[in-house]
């Protein structure tokens, strides 16, 4: 049977498709819009153009605009592998000229399909696991704003009342923002007095009122000083300080839904029972995942995604030196090393396998790679074959 090999690369409004036979020799190329008729259309054209063809195709995208094609391709029945748009640059340096166009790289695609071994087949995830990876990506986005207008609300207050700036934590202290709403500056919070400031806070519903503004009113009594622009440092401070109140509410809401959509997966009880595991990085290790340890053969597969498996670097009379591998799902080792970092302070047995490998002159970083490289067979085996975890299953001389 005639195998073809055809390369998608892919674009926001459209993709370019070239297929090419065994010999490397280009027999379709189609620049297709991304819609679901003429990809359609081009999904029925590519084995047309050999009789019985198989076709493996290739894409640089396994999300975001590419994911239309993708979902008709596994639709379809067809065989679709996921080459890095990084692993394509890197390639077509290789490849004769320095133009670069859509077709020249969707050839390139095809042909690196048609040569390499050690690409990623795309099989679609479940419906959970997809809702999963995309609040996570939302949740991410909010944490990240929030991390901006805290740090853009510290350095205002520290323009023109750095006590206020350095009295609270406002990463942690939802009643200091709720405090910022209304009170910004000294000779207001002067005025105002503790035992208003400390009603008006109970109203709003914040603990420790009394103590939250005692604190506010003693730092107003160390500055008596009005900074040039305090008028409008004042306002945007708390412009910023309900921004992030709303960024707050957001995330709690994210959170939520992430915690609700993720204990209907048939895995959640089993990953929860796994030290180390909460709900968020339990959710975030099924979101990178797919929700499914089929496409991953063994441990080591998933290790090897998960960027935990040391790869050699040996040359010469130099062997045994190891380092991380370049390519890995960089959500998958976050949350692979979170959690081992949690069980390495929670978990008796990670504890004992950590404290080894600290002992043998490694890094608190490495050993707590290791641990998780290690965790990785545990976690593989218990999805595999349904169980939760219990202690008495793993001997301490393993680790977790």
């Amino acid at each position: 049977m005639t195998r073809l090999w055809a390369g998608i690369d892919a674009g926001k409004s459209h993709h370019h498709c070239v297929a090419i036979d065994e010999e490397g020799r280009r027999l379709f190329s189609r620049r297709v819009a991304n819609d679901e008729t003429e990809l359609l259309a081009m999904i029925a054209d590519v084995p047309s153009v050999a009789e019985d063809a198989e076709v493996v195709w290739a894409t640089d995208l396994n999300d975001g605009g590419g994911a239309l094609a993708i979902s008709l391709l596994v639709d379809n029945g067809q065989q679709v592998l996921y080459i890095p748009g990084r692993t394509v640059h890197h390639a077509s340096r290789t490849y004769r000229g320095d133009g670069k166009t859509d077709a020249k790289d969707a050839g390139i695609i095809a042909d690196q399909a048609r040569m390499r071994r050690d690409l990623r087949p795309v099989r679609a995830s479940d419906e959970i696991s997809i809702e999963l990876r995309l609040f996570s990506a939302h949740r991410t986005d909010l944490v990240a704003d929030r991390t901006r207008a805290i740090n853009r609300l510290r350095a205002t207050l520290l323009g023109y009342f750095p006590a206020l700036e350095a009295a609270f934590d406002y990463s942690l202290r939802k009643g200091a923002l709720v405090l910022l709403t209304r009170y910004q500056t000294p000779d207001g919070i002067r005025k105002a007095g503790h035992a208003r400031i400390a009603n008006w806070l109970r109203k709003q519903g914040v603990r420790q009122a009394d103590l939250l503004a005692k604190t506010t009113v003693e730092t107003a009594n160390r500055q008596h000083t009005a900074v040039p622009g305090q008028a409008a440092a004042a306002m945007l401070v708390a412009k910023i300080a309900a921004q992030i109140l709303r960024l707050r509410e957001e995330i709690e809401e994210v959170e939520a839904q992430i915690e609700a959509r993720f204990r209907e997966h048939e895995y959640a009880d089993i990953l929860l029972s796994v030290p180390g595991f909460g709900v968020q990085l339990a959710a975030e290790f099924l979101a990178s995942t797919g929700g499914n340890m089929d496409q991953y053969e063994n441990p080591n597969r998933l290790a090897g995604v998960a960027g935990v498996a040391p790869v050699p670097r040996d040359s010469g009379r130099v062997s045994g030196n190891h380092h991380r591998p370049r390519r890995y799902d960089r959500r998958l080792l976050r949350a692979c090393y979170l959690s081992a970092q949690t069980a390495s302070v929670h978990c008796p047995t990670s504890r004992a396998y950590y404290a080894r490998k600290r002992a043998e002159g490694k890094n608190h970083k490495q050993a707590i790679l290791a641990l998780a490289r290690r965790r990785i067979d545990v976690i593989w085996a218990l999805l595999r074959d349904h169980k939760r975890f219990e202690y008495r299953t793993i001997p301490v001389t393993q680790g977790v």
